[in-house]
Order: C-alpha cells, then sequence, then structure tokens
C-alpha cells in the first residue's frame, strides 16, 4: 500500500493505539503529527487533533495540536518567503487563481488569511505558500496564522469526535462563533497598531 493511501486509511483507534504506544515520547507525537501535516496536506489533521484530545486530555491536547500547526504554517511560509523567486515556485505564480489569491492576501493583509485558517477543511498548505508567495509582511502572517489555528484547533478539539454537535447543540456553535468574534476583533486591533508603528517608522 502507498504512503498516502496508507494514512489515508488511519482511524482514530489506530491513533491513539499508536499515542499509548509510545507515551514515553512525550508531546513530541502530538505536536509533531499536525507540524507535519503543514508539509504533507494529504494528512487528517483533523483526525491529529481528535486524537491529542482524547490522549493528552482537552487542555494539553488544544495546546500541542495548536503548537504543532502554527509551527508548521510558519514553517512554510519562511521557506516560501526565502525561495519563492527560484525556478521551483516560478510555475505557481502563472496560474490565475493563484495570482488572484496573492492580490486578495496584498490587498487585505490579516483578515482573509485569519478567516480561511479559522476552518478545519481549508486546504492551509496552499494558504500558506501562497501567502509566502505575497508581499504580506512575516508579522502579519504570523499573527493571522496563530489566531486563525487557535480558533480551527479550538473548534475541532471542543467538537470532540463528532463535529456535527456544533450544529446540534446551539451553546456549543455560539461558544465557537464568541472565540472566532474575539479572536477576529484582537487580531485587526493588533494589525493597526502595528500598521501605525510602521508608518511612524518610515516619517
Amino acid at each position: 500500500m502507498e504512503l498516502h493511501g496508507f494514512l489515508a486509511s488511519i482511524t482514530l483507534k489506530d491513533l491513539l493505539e499508536i499515542f499509548d504506544k509510545y507515551k514515553s515520547m512525550g508531546p513530541l507525537l502530538g505536536i509533531g503529527l499536525p507540524l507535519l501535516e503543514s508539509f504533507l496536506p494529504f494528512l487528517p489533521l483533523v483526525l491529529f487533533v481528535v486524537a491529542n484530545v482524547n490522549s493528552f486530555g482537552l487542555l494539553l491536547g488544544f495546546l500541542f495540536s495548536w503548537i504543532g500547526a502554527c509551527a508548521g504554517s510558519i514553517l512554510v511560509f519562511l521557506i516560501v518567503r526565502k525561495y519563492g523567486q527560484k525556478r521551483l515556485f516560478a510555475f505557481l505564480r502563472k496560474h490565475k487563481s493563484i495570482q488572484k489569491m496573492l492580490s486578495w492576501f496584498e490587498h487585505h493583509g490579516f483578515g482573509p488569511i485569519f478567516l480561511l485558517l479559522c476552518f478545519p477543511f481549508t486546504p492551509s498548505a496552499a494558504v500558506n505558500v501562497v501567502a509566502g508567495l505575497s508581499k504580506i509582511s512575516g508579522l502579519n502572517f504570523i499573527l493571522a496564522s496563530l489566531l486563525g489555528k487557535l480558533v480551527m484547533v479550538f473548534i475541532v478539539s471542543y467538537a470532540g469526535q463528532d463535529l456535527q454537535s456544533l450544529v446540534r447543540n446551539p451553546g456549543k456553535l455560539l461558544v465557537v462563533l464568541a472565540v472566532l468574534a474575539v479572536m477576529w476583533i484582537v487580531g485587526k486591533i493588533v494589525e493597526k497598531r502595528m500598521k501605525a508603528k510602521r508608518l511612524e517608522s518610515e516619517e
């Protein structure tokens, strides 16, 4: 069986058995798997988060998943930002859809990246790569990634094994929406302050 097919067939039960078998590794596995997903987007990030929560508890499971997911996103962004002008990425810039996303990110900065990374099934690898190719500042991307991933990992962790419970349970849905709204407001405030400081330094 190919690696892609093998990984795609992994169930929550399989992951929990792996986590139990390698308990001696502590948080390395819980952080490492979400980090690896940033480089191999076919990996089941949602499943990793749920396995973390079931293995380490809500608080630690959430924390390990968030650290891994954020570290992976930032690493991909930095690698693409450094080598984005090389031939390896040249073909990406030619696609109209990529050009539209580049323009969108560069004109709106924090907002679209934050929103895209908030949702569990957004292809975050594509967001990280396009952001790296764009002219958006590294600080803006890191801020959007930290807050967006925080919301996404919180949603998956809070919902547990049953993501549909967000729809069936109005209380859970309200909590998630409240967190999303707070993170959005905080992000926009920080972004405005960063822009103001940058303008002051340029004067």
